[in-house]
């Protein structure tokens, strides 16, 4: 049991870190918003989402064994922003790059401190396997993640109506893509473990 809870509460402080360097990045280039509303913090009372951080995964697990979830969006105001055009760019990235981060550190701390004990490798690998697993989602140029944040201002302006259009659809259609497509996803993860971890 100790297992699922664990993948579940890394799951959800892995978002919330994400929310966080998102909120952090916004404040860097001149946007206040998510420091002004309380959640510039770690404090997972500020980023937790009753459905997408606790419901959503728990029943998802305990039903197919998947987990998926999400911390509470934090408020970015473009128009605070120094360069709003590409520094939304660099907001957006700011989440899925600390995953990454999150996922190289203990990878390495995997693969080059000698840890005998069995249980203790299996949860460091699992904070890795689940920070890989979120930058890889959310990098993805879906309507509504991080990826089509990034590669937004460098569209042709159809393809940006078509984002726009779609993206009070973002979540619904992440999580059918996701549902769909996890199997590449898992052999995207286990490619980039397989390489920080060795």
């Amino acid at each position: 049991m100790i297992l699922p809870i664990f993948i579940i509460v890394v799951l959800i402080f892995s978002a919330i870190v994400h929310e966080y360097m998102h909120g952090w990045m916004a404040n860097e280039l001149g946007d206040p918003t998510a420091k002004n509303a309380g959640r510039l913090t770690l404090n997972p009372l500020a980023h937790l989402d009753l459905w997408g951080s606790v419901v959503l995964p728990v029943v998802l697990y305990f039903t197919t064994g998947f987990i998926f979830g999400y911390a509470k969006p934090v408020p970015i105001n473009p128009n605070y922003l120094r360069h709003p055009k590409y520094d939304m760019v660099k907001v957006a990235l700011a989440g899925p790059l600390s995953n990454l981060a999150l996922a190289i550190f203990f990878g390495l701390f995997v693969r080059f401190v000698p840890i005998s004990n069995g249980l203790l490798i299996q949860l460091l690998s699992v904070i890795v396997e689940i920070n890989l697993i979120l930058f890889i989602f959310n990098i993805l140029p879906i309507p509504q993640l991080d990826g089509s944040r990034v590669i937004f201002p460098f569209l042709p302006r159809p393809i940006q109506e078509f984002y726009l259009r779609t993206e009070t659809m973002g979540t619904i259609i992440a999580l059918l893509f996701v549902l769909i497509a996890f199997p590449v996803i898992l052999i995207a993860e286990q490619f980039l473990y397989k390489l920080i971890v060795g």
